[in-house]
């Protein structure tokens, strides 16, 4: 039955794909982010859906009537000079399988492509929102699904994500949650239904227990993060406060002993065998850079053979950077490591930007308050992304991606102004 209801949903997109082309744009995040069809037992689980939106996405897109031109600005050219960088490192791989460097390199291409598709068919504050409902919807699901399995078992048992899919570990899926608390709020904020206020509260409140009952270091550090820049970033400080302590305490009380024993390995890495694995890869990966500066070892750095010629200490097998910024640097050198730091600093300025220029005027009903949390999702990220390797996941892409749009509605929101006859006088 739900092979045939996922199978039916995606039928019915591709009709409405052609009539309204920003569609095509939603039903890829929420295939990307969510990969619904995994959640499916028989036939739907293998089927190409992915490949269905994205074509019938591009068809709409080359036909040109609905298409909107591609904004060009510092983070879109990063994001390009970022694309095309990756794309040359994939040559100097060190991986022997590269069958399976081929493959990570054409998954890359296929999600930043789709990304940038979709700068050019969301524009305006009702497909921004849509598009973060679809972001909120699909991951959220994880999320209130995984805290409401916390709070039956007693956080005994860790969560996890979507089998393959990038979420589908509970570190990676407790990371995606924690920066997406932030969005959740927006819609709280913008939103007039109170049954719907109430819901999206709910759904934060299971989230956190999620990331809790993820049992994930990196994911506690991250929260931690995010919610003190949450504070800063809150316009009632005290009230968010108070809030924060009160949930963050009872969820820690409801938490068993032994999540208790896991978190206080974060102070005693020297002991903790998770721990220093990660910094003999890191060590790793700096040799190798060291060697190789300029390309690093390409994608799927965390090769045997890699190891093998630069581990400093007592070689152990190992196939995660555990580092969005040691996975930049070990795939693409630092050239990689440049592009990839100066892409999140730049959407982060640009988000602060947004939120002055529209702390006034009708715009600030929404602008500044979405721009404020993805700056707070950014940082969420930034702080759990040093321990996982994630650095390819689609959801900061899309953070950078909703910085671009609302920036461009800004801007074709202000020639609408001055086009308007007397708008030059009363200037």
């Amino acid at each position: 039955m739900r092979d045939l209801l996922i199978t039916a949903i995606f039928i019915g997109l591709v009709p409405a794909i052609f009539y309204r082309a920003h569609i095509g744009a939603l039903a890829w995040a929420w295939v990307s982010l969510m990969s619904p069809h995994r959640l499916a037992y028989g036939f739907a689980f293998g089927l190409p859906f992915a490949m269905v939106v994205a074509i019938a996405t591009l068809l709409v897109l080359l036909g040109g009537s609905q298409r909107k031109s591609f904004p060009v600005n510092a983070i879109t050219v990063i994001q390009i000079l970022f694309v095309c960088w990756m794309s040359t490192t994939v040559f100097f791989a060190l991986n022997p399988d590269t069958e399976g460097v081929m493959y990570v390199w054409k998954q890359v291409l296929k999600t930043q492509l789709m990304l940038l598709v979709t700068l050019m068919l969301i524009r305006g504050r009702e497909h921004i929102d849509q598009l973060i409902w679809v972001i909120v919807v699909s991951l959220g699901f994880f999320g209130v699904k995984g805290g409401i399995f916390t709070l039956l078992n007693g956080g005994n048992f860790r969560v996890w994500g979507p089998a393959d899919s990038f979420i589908e570990g509970n570190n990676e899926l407790a990371l995606a949650l924690v920066a997406l608390i932030p969005l959740m709020y927006y819609l709280i904020k913008v939103s007039q239904n109170k049954w719907v206020k109430r819901g999206l509260w709910a759904s934060a409140f299971f989230c956190i227990f999620s990331v809790l009952g993820s049992h994930s270091r990196g994911a506690l550090v991250a929260i931690v993060s995010m919610l003190f820049f949450f504070i800063l970033k809150s316009d009632r400080r005290l009230v968010s406060s108070i809030v924060v302590v009160c949930v963050g305490t009872i969820a820690a009380l409801f938490m068993p002993e032994e999540w208790f024993s896991r978190m206080n390995t974060i102070e005693e890495y020297q002991s903790d065998e998770s721990a220093q694995s990660r910094l003999n890869t890191w060590a790793t990966i700096w040799n190798m850079v060291m060697d190789r500066p300029l390309v690093g070892a390409g994608f799927r750095v965390g090769s045997d053979l890699l190891y093998q010629l630069y581990s400093p200490g007592p070689w152990t097998a190992s196939f995660d950077a555990h580092s969005i910024y040691f996975q930049a640097l070990g795939e693409h050198g630092f050239p990689g490591l440049f592009l990839f730091v100066a892409f999140g600093l730049v959407t982060w300025v640009k988000a602060g930007r947004l939120a002055k220029v529209c702390a006034s005027g009708p715009e600030s009903e929404w602008i500044p308050v979405l721009m404020r949390m993805i700056q707070v999702s950014l940082l969420g990220f930034a702080a759990g992304g040093a321990f996982l390797g994630l650095m390819h996941y689609e959801f900061p892409y899309y953070l950078a991606a909703l910085v671009v749009m609302v920036g461009e509605t800004v801007k074709e929101n202000q020639k609408d102004v001055l086009a308007k006859p007397g708008a030059a006088a009363t200037g």
